[in-house]
């Protein structure tokens, strides 16, 4: 998401990255890796218990979990992932985002 960050922006999107990990962690890591868009710490799990993050205990944790939500605060696309390889390209949530958004 780094990498298209601006496709992002230029579609009235901010991406939010939740991480499961405390809030020091966290920033250590955004800080090392540079990375433009929001990390949001949540280690006692709240916010992604809220949208139904999965949980499988053999994929040792939570499963990916990619969401679109509109200013509003609908969620306009959702893709629960099978396994840490299972996330949708920048392009394909580029083009949700397109979709959800009437002025395209």
């Amino acid at each position: 998401m780094r990498r298209d960050y601006r496709k992002f922006v230029e579609r009235e999107t901010e991406i939010v990255s939740i991480a499961p990990e405390d809030l020091e962690t966290v920033r250590s890591y955004w800080k090392k890796e540079r990375l433009p868009f929001v990390g949001l710490a949540d280690p006692e799990h709240e916010v992604a218990d809220r949208y139904g993050q999965p949980v499988r205990l053999l994929k040792l944790g939570r499963l990916p979990l990619q969401l679109v939500v509109d200013k509003a605060g609908t969620v306009r696309y959702r893709h629960d992932g099978s396994s840490m390889r299972d996330i949708p390209t920048n392009a394909a949530i580029l083009e949700e985002i397109s979709q959800a958004d009437p002025t395209g």
